[in-house]
């Protein structure tokens, strides 16, 4: 199974998201385009998804394309920008954050799971 991606192209969709994070966790990945461990960080989401479990929305934001929107996540969830950046949100809070290579979905599932 691949990634099921769900393109963050739009303001509303950061307070849609909190929102349903209080019925599921979700995930948003903040991926550089131009980045070669950004590209690195995504592909190894994408190659251990299916092993990982997990079965929550990952919103995927292109921050070239989308840059206020980052600014905007950091600003509703209280967190650091930092690219390539996995943000866990449940209960309309950011409860985990990783970045570069420190992200790793086994990590991720211990806490959807908590």
């Amino acid at each position: 199974m691949s990634t099921p991606w769900l393109p963050l192209t739009q303001s509303q969709q950061i307070t849609d998201l909190a929102q349903a994070s209080h019925e599921q966790p979700v995930l948003i990945f903040k991926h550089s385009t131009t980045c070669s461990i950004s590209a690195a960080a995504k592909s190894k989401i994408e190659r251990q998804w299916a092993d990982s479990g997990l079965n929550v929305p990952i919103y995927y934001l292109d921050l070239l394309r989308f840059r206020p929107l980052s600014a905007q996540i950091a600003e509703a969830f209280g967190i650091r920008h930092e690219s390539p950046q996995l943000l866990l949100i449940k209960d309309g809070e950011c409860s985990y954050d990783a970045s570069h290579m420190g992200i790793r979905l086994a990590d991720i599932s211990a806490k959807v799971a908590q």
